[in-house]
């Protein structure tokens, strides 16, 4: 596994099961169609996805078990110094609707020199991430959600880790 490959994943769910085609796809991610190709092909190994009618499909339960309990471990978040980005976890929707956050600290985020926010940089999923989730506010969420589980306190995993849950339940 690698870490383009949960982007990849979360996209789909993003996207429901409306078809798509590699050219889109990779093109809404930012990345290559060989990327795409080989992402599909490790998600299949895993068992995270798999072909129905020739399309590609996550599979949910699959899914939910490894984003909930296992993306923690595989792909560690990092924290870094002040920037200017765009806000993750607890700093943006869902999250910031359903917490409330009185720390003093700074706001985590996504390194992006055109972001609106500054806070403390936090890693995403995968370096094409922020580009990916500023053309799809679905995937977006869906990101904010995995991140908190990443690398939340105990209470905003646990809601972070609910919503995911109600949102990969929703999936066609």
């Amino acid at each position: 596994m690698k870490p383009q490959d949960i982007l990849v994943l979360l996209k789909l769910v993003a996207i429901g099961p409306t078809s798509w085609s590699y050219a889109e796809l990779s093109a809404s991610l930012g990345m290559s169609s060989s990327q795409l190709h080989s992402a599909i092909k490790r998600v299949k190994i895993a068992g995270l996805a798999f072909e129905k009618n020739k399309a590609i499909v996550p599979n949910i339960r699959n899914l939910k078990e490894f984003l909930v309990h296992g993306v923690k471990y595989v792909f560690v978040a990092e924290r870094g110094e002040l920037t200017r980005g765009i806000p993750t976890r607890y700093a943006a929707s869902p999250l910031k609707e359903l917490l409330i956050e009185s720390s003093s600290e700074p706001l985590p985020v996504w390194p992006d020199p055109e972001g609106e926010k500054r806070g403390i940089s936090f890693s995403p999923i995968y370096k094409l991430a922020p580009q990916a989730a500023k053309k799809d506010h679905a995937l977006y969420e869906l990101l904010i959600l995995v991140d908190s589980i990443r690398d939340g306190r105990a209470r905003e995993k646990d809601i972070a880790s609910k919503e995911l849950i109600k949102r990969l339940e929703a999936y066609g």
